[in-house]
């Protein structure tokens, strides 16, 4: 059984960095991407970052030169580093990871972890 734990979320200052972190426990070997997404209160939930397996990114257009994402070589950790924190990036942070099996595609997700930018 694949589950996601996030962890590394808070409240910080505008301007300041998070990095959020995801261990991805049970068997990594059918991930084909990982990814960050996010939901703020009353708002739909949007995707961050993506990393695939190749190491391909990509960023939604708000975080792009602000959040970086990677991963670990095993595949069981993704991280996204966030930089230069503005109010509207508080949301709620999910992890996700996207498995291929034979016949199908199945994604997971985390609990979420909070991420409140204010002063």
């Amino acid at each position: 059984q694949v589950q996601l734990v996030e962890s590394g979320g808070g409240l910080v200052q505008p301007g300041g960095s998070l990095r959020l972190s995801c261990t991805v426990s049970g068997s990594s070997a059918h991930i084909v991407a990982m990814a960050w997404h996010r939901q703020a209160p009353g708002m739909e939930r949007e995707l961050v970052a993506r990393i695939t397996i190749d190491g391909s990114t990509e960023y939604r257009d708000s975080v792009k030169g602000r959040f970086t994402i990677s991963r670990n070589n095993a595949r069981n950790k993704v991280f996204l580093q966030m930089n230069s924190l503005k109010p509207e990036d508080t949301a709620l942070y999910y992890c996700n990871i996207t498995l291929k099996y034979s016949t199908s595609f199945v994604s997971k997700w985390g609990q979420g972890t909070q991420v409140i930018v204010s002063s």
